[in-house]
């Protein structure tokens, strides 16, 4: 299980933001399930955004009025007779706050209001940012179309809110049959996977600057130069240092270890070992032996973890498990020691 103040920690190196002061109360908060840590973070988050301004957008709509703007639509006019009230029906733009973003953000706080899973004191917090959103309309959560979402200087304030509202839209929610929604107590282990993979590579960015931190591509190492049809090879994270190279492959499983029942033997992932070996040694075109590789597994409730090191044709791969329930000077500890090991 993973403490739930860790996943603050976690987003707040994701989003930097979350290091704001106007985030510090968030952060020495107790949580007892991450659904309340996320109505936290929204209430506070949207109320920032209040004060710097809702954003809007331009907004098609069809309305009938009086006094004509943009283009008239004369066939619904005279289909409606609309003229004899000396009304027009009008196609035209409006710049308005019921924009896309803020109707996530209403649709979203909305969902975490109705949880009984969230605290009093966040859905009263959530209702009061809500009076400001009387002009934005909910939407169906379930045709969020996230790829068509794009940030640039004017609306970079809302990354981080809209990151959060996907992972409780896409993480968290629940269709009941009976067509209602209800939120699971934990985000699902796909989102935490990609939370997890940012989180390591934003922490080894801001604490260690003289690395070279990235999720870099890794080019086949071919004789002949071939490489049609071959797949892309792209790392969660590497760290490069003074000739050197880590690369780290993060996991998030219920399960690190493969069982052979038939056996009762326990295994590493043998994907995953073949993954990083591959990583490894097409990194490492020339042989040196300064490529090395680390599959850094997020610690689960079971008893036998791996916490291995292996030489293999020169290169040493290991095999991590990161304890995500402890405090978090242990985790950013156990981060140090892996690089300062390898790399220095």
């Amino acid at each position: 299980m993973i403490r739930i103040q860790n996943i603050y920690h976690m987003l707040s190196y994701a989003f930097q933001v979350l290091s704001e002061d106007s985030y510090a109360k968030v952060a020495t908060e107790e949580f007892e399930y991450v659904c309340d840590l996320f109505a936290a973070i929204l209430a506070k988050g949207i109320a920032n955004q209040i004060k710097r301004g809702l954003g809007r957008e331009y907004v098609s709509k069809t309305d009938t009025i009086s006094l004509p703007t943009g283009k008239i639509n004369v066939s619904a006019s005279v289909r409606q007779q609309t003229m004899m009230k000396k009304q027009l029906v009008c196609n035209f733009d409006e710049y308005t706050e019921n924009a896309y973003m803020n109707k996530i953000l209403k649709t979203t706080a909305m969902l975490l209001i109705r949880s009984s899973d969230v605290s009093v004191q966040q859905r009263k917090a959530l209702r009061k940012v809500l009076l400001y959103f009387d002009n934005v309309k909910e939407i169906d959560l379930r045709r969020v179309q996230w790829s068509n979402i794009k940030y640039h200087r004017n609306n970079a304030t809302y990354k981080m809110l809209l990151n959060i509202c996907y992972l409780v839209i896409e993480g968290m929610l629940l269709t009941e049959q009976e067509g209602s929604r209800k939120l699971a107590r934990y985000v699902d282990d796909q989102r935490m996977h990609s939370l997890f993979e940012k989180f390591v590579l934003e922490y080894y960015r801001k604490h260690y600057p003289e690395l070279k931190a990235s999720a870099a591509h890794i080019d086949w190492d071919v004789d002949d130069g071939v490489i049609e049809f071959l797949p892309t090879m792209k790392s969660d994270i590497m760290l490069e240092f003074n000739g050197k190279s880590l690369i780290i492959d993060t996991k998030y499983y219920q399960h690190t270890m493969q069982t052979n029942r038939l056996y009762n033997s326990r295994t590493l992932h043998s994907h995953n070992l073949y993954q990083i070996f591959t990583y490894v040694k097409n990194r490492d075109a020339i042989k040196s032996g300064n490529v090395s590789g680390v599959l850094l597994y997020a610690k689960t409730d079971e008893e036998v973890v791996p916490d291995n090191d292996y030489l293999m044709s020169g290169n040493r791969i290991s095999v991590k498990t990161l304890d995500l329930n402890k405090d978090f000077s242990c985790i950013a500890e156990q981060l140090n020691t892996l690089v300062e090991r390898l790399l220095f």
